[in-house]
């Protein structure tokens, strides 16, 4: 639907994102981020955890199947997407999950690195299909040689700057 609300949720992935196929044999990873807002207490200057959110997360296609590649429990994750009502019948009760459809999600780089690897693209494409992949903690997704322009490693797309160029010449920041 348009005009429907995006947010970003920062937080931590409490499982290994799981990856299955639905019926028509479209993969689907599904996870969830808690995240727990901390406070620095002014009397005793000491931080405190508050109360933790847990948000239910899906992601689909090929995108689905780079996140289920690239992140595990506990991984740090900034996740953007729109929230998405759901009701359904359980033991003859009505009830209702809020569940978020992941646009965006990567790693979040303030305590951690990374190492990107871009994926090979499978026909298709559009919506959340294709683009880039990333690794944390483990390294399950594939390598792909990658043809730069400018010379430098074949796996290694940013190993040199514009041609003529070089990062050891750049001013520090």
């Amino acid at each position: 639907m348009a005009g429907e609300p995006i947010i970003t949720i920062v937080g931590n992935l409490t499982a290994d994102p799981e990856l299955r196929y639905v019926s028509s044999g479209i993969p689907v990873a599904s996870f969830t981020v808690a995240s727990t807002p901390r406070t620095l207490n002014k009397q005793t200057q000491q931080w405190e955890d508050g109360e933790a959110m847990f948000v239910r997360c899906s992601v689909w296609r090929e995108y689905g199947e780079n996140v289920a590649n690239s992140l595990t429990k506990g991984t740090r994750v900034v996740v953007t997407g729109r929230l998405q009502v759901r009701s359904y019948e359980h033991e003859g009760q009505r009830r209702t999950s809020i569940e978020m459809q992941v646009d965006e999600i990567g790693p979040s780089l303030r305590y951690a690195t990374a190492q990107v690897q871009r994926t090979q693209r499978s026909g298709g494409g559009g919506g959340n299909s294709g683009g880039g992949g990333f690794s944390g903690g483990n390294n399950r997704g594939g390598n792909v040689a990658y043809d730069s322009p400018t010379g430098g490693s074949q796996n290694d797309p940013w190993a040199s700057g514009p041609a003529g160029s070089s990062f050891d010449d750049a001013p520090p920041f």
